[in-house]
């Protein structure tokens, strides 16, 4: 497959309402739309890299200069057989996952339409629907949070997550299980405890979580196995698993009992389905986390999430959970039984609306 030319957009879109987490408070998405196009076919990736570098140390920035200095260079105008090669092409690239991730989705839907083939089924998948849950940021108060979870169970997510953080935690879970006594629940905390906060994470094995995500530093192991083997509940690592020898630590180590796969924080499409092709040999169920996608990146996630080893419900809700306007048709709805519907139509299977795009782009180069 022949890549005549690249194109890089920053852009911004604005969320419904803002989402709050241990790391911060989000009012806008910002994302890099990555657009390959070949002599058959054309695609779209999405680099999830945030303006500041809380959740990772990748940001826009170093992204953009990421992909504009070393990565399309190394592919710009050059016949690329396989997605195998694809990454070959890029491996001296070190780090940088959230950067990778982009350029190779762009590849893989640009590969898969050249193939006349979805995602999904170029990748293996064997769902037409996935089960979508909902990732609920922390509130000004637990009565919002209860009515926001009232609604998001009527509209059907079969999964309810929760952010918390010390001094939201404990009495918050309590009130959530009192009012909703047989939900499947589960929190995140995005790395704000400590092994020192052992006891007081011990206490939430009482309210019957499905399972508690990412409680301690984002890049430690260690600390995580010592908290697992002292709690009942299963413990989700995402910050802490950037790729595939990492995750193969963690199991070995006994730090958690799943694992939560993001494309962009692996480093791309062809490195999750290595983690998931582990995991699945090693019996640990993983799901599909999100990074509040636009249409693009949520389009990526849901062919991923089609694969076997993807036995709970997935970050990936509804396009309306956070844009009043997505940039793709169809945006992704949310099926009367908790589901969302797994795209068929050739790579990721939707449409990117180029007017739109256009409307939420805040800078733009091509490269030829």
């Amino acid at each position: 497959m022949f890549i005549k030319k690249i194109e890089l957009r920053e852009i911004q879109m604005e969320y419904v309402s803002p989402f709050e987490t241990s790391l911060g408070r989000e009012y806008y998405k910002d994302a890099i739309i990555v657009k390959i196009e070949a002599q058959e076919s054309e695609g779209f990736g999405e680099c999830v890299a945030e303006k500041s570098p809380w959740y990772s140390y990748e940001t826009i920035e170093t992204a953009w200069h990421v992909l504009s200095q070393f990565m399309i260079p190394k592919i710009l105008k050059k016949d690329v057989e396989s997605p195998e090669a694809f990454l070959s092409m890029l491996s001296r690239i070190r780090g940088h996952n959230m950067a990778h991730a982009a350029i190779e989705e762009a590849f893989m839907d640009a590969y898969a339409k050249s193939k006349k083939t979805a995602l999904s089924k170029l990748l293996g998948g064997v769902r037409n629907r996935i089960e979508s849950g909902v990732s609920i940021g922390i509130q000004e108060n637990v009565e919002k949070l209860l009515k926001n979870i009232g609604n998001y169970l009527e509209q059907g997510y079969r999964r309810i997550k929760i952010k918390i953080k010390p001094q939201w935690d404990l009495e918050v879970v309590k009130k959530v299980r009192e009012a909703y006594p047989n939900i499947s629940l589960m929190v995140d905390a995005n790395g704000a405890y400590t092994i020192k906060d052992l006891n007081h994470l011990q206490k939430l094995d009482k309210y019957h979580l499905l399972m508690m995500e990412q409680p301690l530093e984002y890049d430690d192991l260690v600390d995580h196995a010592k908290l697992q083997s002292k709690m009942k509940t299963p413990i989700c690592l995402d910050e802490s698993i950037p790729n595939l020898s990492s995750a193969q630590a963690a199991l070995k180590l006994g730090s958690c009992k799943v694992i939560n796969i993001k494309v962009g924080r692996v480093g791309g499409i062809q490195k999750t389905k290595r983690i998931h092709d582990y995991c699945q040999e090693k019996g640990v169920p993983v799901w599909c986390g999100g990074m509040l996608e636009t249409g693009i990146g949520r389009a990526i996630n849901v062919a991923v999430a089609s694969l076997q080893n993807y036995k709970l419900p997935n970050d990936i809700s509804a396009s309306d959970r956070y844009y009043a306007e997505d940039i793709v048709e169809p945006p992704f709805q949310l099926n009367r039984d908790g589901t969302i519907t797994v795209p068929q139509k050739l790579g990721i299977g939707v449409e990117v609306l180029e007017e739109r795009l256009e409307k939420v782009t805040k800078r733009k180069k091509t490269f030829t």
